[in-house]
C-alpha cells in the first residue's frame, strides 16, 4: 500500500474513532442532573457553577415521575425530563449572577420546591442603577389585609365604561402610574368624590374603574399572563382563580395536620372581588415577587422578568372585570 493512501486511511480512521467518541467524552464534561420529586431530595446537584459567555452543558434524567426544566428570567423553551432516558441541553449567560432553574411540571404539592441555582461569574458589565420594587417604594405592608369596603353589584363591564369615558375627569385616572399604585376600589372612592361625576350611579363608575384598568394593558399582555399563570398558577389558584386547583385540597389538609415542612394554607380565592378589587397592581407585584410568607406560596421573583409579572398582574384582574381581555 502506497504510503499517501495508507496516511489517508489513518486520517479517517481517527475521524471515524473521534465521531464514536466524542458524544461520550463530551457527556463526561457534562454535568447530569438527577430530578427527584421535592420530599425525595428535589434536584441533585441543586447547584451548578458557570462562566459569563462559556457554553453549559447539562444532561437531565428523572429518577420517578415526568419534569421539566427551564431557567427563569431567561428566554428558553421547557425541556422535559423523563424517567430513564438523558434530555441534554447547552445554555449560555451574558450576565454573572445567580440564576435559578426550577420544575416545570406539576409533580406534586411540593412541586414548587424543585428549584436549584447557577451561579455565574465573570467580568461584571456596566449596569443601570436597579429601582426597588415599586411595593417596596410604596411601603406597602402586603401580609396586611387590603379588602375593598364596596364592592359592585355584578361584575364591573370595560365597554361600559368605554361609553362614560369622554368624562375630562376621567383622564387623570388613566396614567399608569396612578393604575400601578391604586386599588380598584380606591379608584372607585376617588371617582365617587368627583363632583363632575356626581349623577352617574355606583356601577357606572365601577364600569369606569374596568375601563381604566383595561386602558393600561394590552390583549395580548393578558394573553401572554394568562398562559403564564394556566403553567405557573393554576394548578393550586384554580383555571377561574378560585382557589381551587388540583392541588388545594392537599395544601389545606397539609396545612391542618401541621409541621415544620407544611407551613401551607389553602390558595387564594383570587376571584374574590373583596380581596382583589382592594389590592393595587403594587400590591400583587409584591406577592408575586416575594410569595406569601407561611402560606407556601413560593416567590417568583426568580422565576419571572418584571415585564411577565405586569403581565399575569393584568390577568389577574379578569377575574373581576367584563370584556376586560378583548
Amino acid at each position: 500500500m502506497r504510503r499517501p493512501e495508507l496516511l489517508a486511511r489513518l486520517v479517517l480512521g481517527l475521524l471515524v474513532a473521534t465521531a464514536i467518541a466524542a458524544p461520550i467524552w463530551i457527556r463526561s464534561r457534562t454535568a447530569l442532573i438527577h430530578a427527584r420529586m421535592a420530599d425525595s431530595g428535589g434536584w441533585s446537584p441543586d447547584v451548578l457553577h458557570a462562566q459569563v459567555g462559556q457554553p453549559l452543558h447539562l444532561s437531565l434524567t428523572s429518577d420517578d415521575v415526568m419534569h421539566g426544566f427551564a431557567v427563569g428570567q431567561m428566554d428558553m423553551p421547557s425541556v422535559d425530563v423523563e424517567p430513564g432516558k438523558v434530555s441534554d441541553i447547552t445554555l449560555s449567560f451574558k450576565r454573572p449572577g445567580t440564576y435559578t432553574f426550577y420544575c416545570t411540571r406539576w409533580c406534586g404539592i411540593n412541586h414548587w420546591r424543585m428549584r436549584g441555582t447557577i451561579e455565574v461569574t465573570g467580568d461584571e458589565p456596566t449596569s443601570d442603577n436597579v429601582a426597588a420594587p415599586l411595593y417596596v417604594q410604596l411601603g406597602l405592608d402586603i401580609d396586611a389585609a387590603h379588602e375593598a369596603a364596596v364592592v359592585p353589584g355584578r361584575a364591573p363591564s370595560a365597554g361600559g365604561g368605554a361609553q362614560l369615558a369622554d368624562s375630562p375627569a376621567l383622564s387623570a385616572f388613566l396614567r399608569p402610574d396612578f393604575y400601578r399604585t391604586h386599588s380598584p376600589y380606591e379608584t372607585w372612592q376617588q371617582l365617587r368624590s368627583e363632583p363632575q361625576l356626581s349623577q352617574r350611579g355606583d356601577q357606572q363608575l365601577w364600569d369606569m374603574v374596568a375601563f381604566i384598568w383595561q386602558s393600561n394593558t394590552t390583549p395580548e399582555a393578558v394573553t401572554r399572563g394568562r398562559q403564564l399563570f394556566e403553567q405557573n398558577c393554576a394548578a393550586c389558584h384554580g383555571a377561574s382563580g378560585g382557589g381551587n386547583g388540583v392541588f388545594a385540597d392537599q395544601l389545606a389538609s397539609a396545612s391542618a395536620a401541621g409541621g415544620v415542612n407544611m407551613m401551607v394554607q389553602r390558595p387564594a380565592n383570587l376571584a374574590d372581588p373583596r380581596r382583589m378589587l382592594g389590592a393595587s397592581p403594587a400590591l400583587l407585584e409584591g406577592k408575586i415577587l416575594r410569595g406569601g410568607m407561611g402560606t407556601g406560596m413560593p416567590s417568583w421573583g426568580p422565576i419571572f422578568n418584571e415585564a411577565e409579572i405586569w403581565k399575569i398582574i393584568s390577568y389577574l384582574y379578569t377575574f373581576q372585570f367584563k370584556e376586560f381581555s378583548q
